[in-house]
């Protein structure tokens, strides 16, 4: 294989002018461990997240190639089997002795600041001796070309029938850093980094977070405080209550508004982390607005026990390329649901939560802090005849509402998948908002989302069928 064109030295960290990055979190452009040549694969993880991992990378002083060449150690894919990987860089440059690795060690090396040593479960297998000739019908690479319904029909395969479990997967449930992480990250408000930042500073648990001096926002308070209810799953029954109560409210500012429910319960689940509506009204224009009364409304009835509103950005979305957020006024609230409105499963059989988390949220008493949740309201959690529930409320115009439905129904590999197939074979951008055709330069309108489907030239998917 051709060794590419040498690039410039690299400026030493130790002459003048160059930055000490000894921290592990240096400039980018410092390579504190260059003997790791990393490249990152594009494919399934996308150039936007491409390009963000290895601002990161370089900022830990890892040296990353743009491109494959002899220097590079590391390969590091993200969702791609090792065949599929080990085809692609076969393709591309020919024959490569670089490790073919899991994101899994990128982000854990990342978190340790240092390359840590690679692990059998970090490794891509790959056969390339499989007879691929043996697939009569081709599958195709994209989930939005694909249907996928919640029936797993490969449990055959995915059983473990020697011991009933793996050990590398048990290794890693009870690693302590992954608890964390996993506890912190289940509070409302909190993501990978705020909660891997608190596990650097020596948290391990609620009781520590609750006793530490560390300033919480809004919303994390919120989600302390009802941390016990938020955790355990939302049962379709209660999503569907919360839809009704929301249409009744919407209905007393805006007859003949259409409440909708998406998301995963549209896809056929039983069970979900929150609940997802989406609201419009036919004739456009009247919708503004409407999210602030209804909000006002509810907390006056005493259901809301905790909002956010973002207004419309109404030019925002009006680009031709797509955005990972859309533009819609939003709100993003806890909801206080009243058990007698539903059949509530129990907290102790609901299925697949954190227990260790429930047991520790039950002993700090967290549902008995009063005073830091937005509306009044606030009871023991202890006897209490309600139940706190995570939902957004979506505003969408009469215009946008087909794409609105789609972006917001998912699943978000198939969303993903969606935009990627529109943008490399149908040279359109798709978003929440519109689809973009680049080479006619117009929006393409569409009344439902059958008509989106239509406009990318692909067979229909309803939603339970969206399952990827």
């Amino acid at each position: 294989m051709a060794l590419l064109p040498r690039k410039k030295r690299r400026k030493d960290p130790a002459l003048p002018g160059a930055s000490d990055s000894r921290d592990g979190d240096g400039p980018v452009g410092v390579a504190k461990f260059s003997e790791v040549g990393i490249f990152l694969v594009e494919r399934k993880m996308g150039s936007s997240r491409r390009n963000f991992l290895t601002q990161l990378a370089q900022k830990k002083g890892f040296r990353v190639e743009e491109q494959m060449s002899e220097s590079v150690t590391h390969v590091v894919s993200e969702n791609n089997s090792g065949d599929e990987v080990f085809e692609l860089l076969a393709k591309q440059s020919g024959i490569c002795r670089a490790a073919l690795i899991d994101i899994t060690w990128f982000t854990e090396s990342m978190a340790a600041g240092k390359p840590l040593e690679i692990e059998n479960r970090h490794r891509l297998q790959v056969n390339r001796t499989a007879d691929r000739s043996a697939t009569d019908i081709p599958v195709s690479q994209y989930a939005c070309q694909r249907r996928t319904t919640l029936n797993n029909r490969n449990n055959l395969f995915t059983e473990i029938l020697e011991d009933g479990n793996c050990g590398e997967v048990e290794k890693l449930i009870q690693n302590e850093r992954y608890q964390t992480l996993k506890r912190f990250t289940s509070i409302f408000g909190v993501g990978v980094k705020t909660a891997d930042k608190w596990y650097r500073e020596g948290l391990r648990t609620l009781h520590e977070l609750k006793a530490s001096k560390i300033k919480l926002t809004k919303e994390q308070e919120a989600g302390l405080l009802y941390y016990e209810d938020l955790i355990v799953p939302v049962t379709m029954a209660e999503a569907d209550s919360i839809r009704k109560i929301v249409e009744e409210a919407v209905h007393r500012f805006l007859p003949a508004a259409v409440v909708k429910l998406t998301g995963g319960f549209r896809r056929g689940k039983e069970s979900g982390h929150d609940v997802d509506l989406l609201i419009t009204h036919q004739d456009e224009g009247k919708e503004q607005g409407l999210l602030h009364q209804v909000i006002n409304w509810m907390a006056v009835q005493g259901m809301i026990l905790y909002d956010d509103i973002t207004d419309n950005r109404d030019q925002k979305w009006k680009t031709k390329e797509p955005e990972l957020f859309d533009h819609f006024a939003k709100c993003y609230l806890i909801f206080k649901l009243q058990k007698d409105m539903v059949n509530v499963v129990d907290l102790n059989t609901s299925g697949d939560h954190d227990s260790l988390a429930v047991n520790e949220a039950k002993e700090m008493g967290l549902g008995g802090q009063a005073g830091t949740c937005e509306h009044a309201g606030c009871a023991s959690v202890k006897d209490k005849d309600w139940k706190a529930i995570r939902v957004d409320l979506v505003v969408a115009p009469f215009s946008q509402y087909a794409y609105a439905l789609l972006g917001w129904t998912g699943s978000r590999l198939f969303e993903r998948d969606l935009r990627r197939y529109a943008k490399h074979f149908k040279h359109m951008s798709l978003s929440s908002h519109s689809l973009f055709d680049n080479e006619q330069k117009r929006f393409l309108m569409a009344a439902t989302e059958e008509e989106i489907f239509a406009h990318l030239g692909l067979d229909y998917i309803p939603p339970q069928e969206r399952n990827a």
